[in-house]
């Protein structure tokens, strides 16, 4: 498939959104035709004098099902910069040791946090927040879940990390991406995911909120259906990776910001990083629209686990326990019959983090606001507040739509996970959080 280029002039490319569908696919893609080689992927002298640069996700020796990994066709090799550094100055942007963060079991929730005041100038890199996590970057195990508040754009910058894939979710504000892939245009309501050791540049038209779950072990995969049969769900021709496009461009300084065992390191070099011409291989970046995730729900009695409303999951070794999924809320009917509709009260096994996107959610209707966020942790109870469940209780079961103009999501892991100074007694921490289940009454008549 033919992409963007711009050669030459050394203006920065315009960004031009073209995708191709499919999730896990092999993508071939050239913004000049002829670019990619034929019949080999290192052949002596590729295409339009480009170099051949191969970028792995996975082992090598990975069984096929699972291997990913891109051949990137480049103007300048990628290793083309001054010696990687260590950067100060952002300590809660990132968390090098989750062993020394708090394990606590309290139930929490984060009021949204603010955007930067106008006066300052921060963009995605410097408005990174970590809040929870777990595991080790370096042993390959674990997740970390982060916000996000910026309000201008990276200007000869970009970033890339080598602790794990990321699944970016604005909340306020769309996203313009430009990766060595191609741009993807992201706005609140949709997702990306861009993968380990992948470099891209945020660029802004508005201040920017939203939230990130990174993976330390694997990538996202769609989950398996079982009985549901073939299709439901996110289905795989929803997922749109971009073309090629591509800049040739020198600039004095050009700045990659790298995020390697939870700490950042800084360098320079002296053009793009995005001049990437043609690619193929199945290892590239990918976005998805929530509106487009097929509900399954119950059409009878009860209500059913959340775990079928799933988008993506990275898995662990054991099957049917996920380091992390990523679930959503989204609008749908509600039809149950002689069911208390709303989410149960739980203790999980798993941990779950929820943020809201839009709307009111529809087991805490007040507290819990548009960029907030909540976790409750293995085997904490959580449910329904107080009044939701008085009402829902008494409520007339007729078909409904719920959540209607409202997208709420989960991050759901097996680890407990610690929190960030910031996350346990920031200025963000709502402290009067439990008492939304005071007051329930009791109804018991033996």
């Amino acid at each position: 498939m033919e992409g963007k280029g711009d050669s030459g002039d050394q203006k920065k490319q315009k960004p031009s959104f073209a995708y191709q569908a499919g999730f896990g696919n092999h993508f071939c893609t050239e913004a000049i035709p002829g670019t990619l080689p034929e019949g080999q992927n290192t052949p002596q002298r590729c295409p339009k004098g480009l170099l051949a640069e191969q970028l792995s996700g996975t082992a090598f020796t990975e069984p096929r099902t699972h291997n990913q990994r891109t051949w990137l066709y480049r103007i300048r090799p990628s290793v083309g910069h001054t010696a990687l550094k260590r950067l100060q100055g952002l300590d809660e942007a990132t968390c090098s040791n989750w062993d020394k963060c708090s394990l606590n079991p309290a139930q929490y929730r984060w009021m949204p946090f603010p955007f930067p005041a106008e006066t300052e100038k921060v963009d995605f890199v410097s408005g990174l927040k970590a809040l929870v996590g777990a595991g080790s970057p370096a042993m390959r195990a674990g997740i970390g879940i982060y916000v996000y508040t910026a309000n201008v754009s990276m200007e000869d910058k970009a970033f890339y990390n080598s602790d794990g894939d990321l699944l970016i979710v604005p909340q306020k504000g769309p996203l313009v991406i430009q990766t060595e892939f191609g741009f993807i245009d992201v706005a609140p309501g949709e997702i990306t995911v861009i993968q380990r050791g992948i470099r891209f540049s945020v660029q802004l038209s508005e201040p920017s909120r939203g939230y990130i779950l990174e993976v330390y072990d694997g990538h996202f995969e769609l989950p398996d259906l079982g009985p549901i049969g073939a299709n439901g769900l996110a289905n795989p021709r929803d997922f749109l990776t971009p073309v090629a496009a591509y800049e040739d461009r020198s600039c004095d300084t050009y700045t990659l910001v790298n995020k390697y065992g939870g700490s950042l390191y800084t360098a320079t070099q002296d053009h793009s990083p995005f001049d990437v011409v043609a690619w193929h291989g199945n290892y590239a970046p990918y976005k998805y629209d929530l509106s487009r995730f097929c509900v399954i729900n119950s059409v009878s009695f009860d209500h059913i686990d959340p775990s079928i409303f799933t988008v993506l999951t990275c898995k662990t070794l054991k099957p049917g326990v996920a380091a992390a999924d990523f679930v959503i809320f989204p609008p749908r009917w509600s039809v149950q019959e002689h069911t208390f509709r709303p989410p149960y009260f739980h203790r999980n096994c798993m941990s779950e983090y929820m943020g809201l996107i839009s709307g009111a959610y529809e087991a805490k209707k007040e507290g819990f606001v548009p960029g907030g966020g909540s976790l409750h942790s293995c085997m904490t109870p959580h449910g329904p507040d107080t009044t939701t469940y008085t009402g829902a209780s008494k409520a007339e079961l007729k078909p409904e739509r719920v959540a209607e103009s409202a997208l709420a999501f989960m991050f759901e892991s097996t680890y407990m996970l610690a929190l960030t100074p910031l996350a346990e007694k920031g200025e963000n921490v709502d402290e009067n959080y439990v008492s939304c289940w005071k007051g329930f009454p009791n109804n018991f008549q033996p």
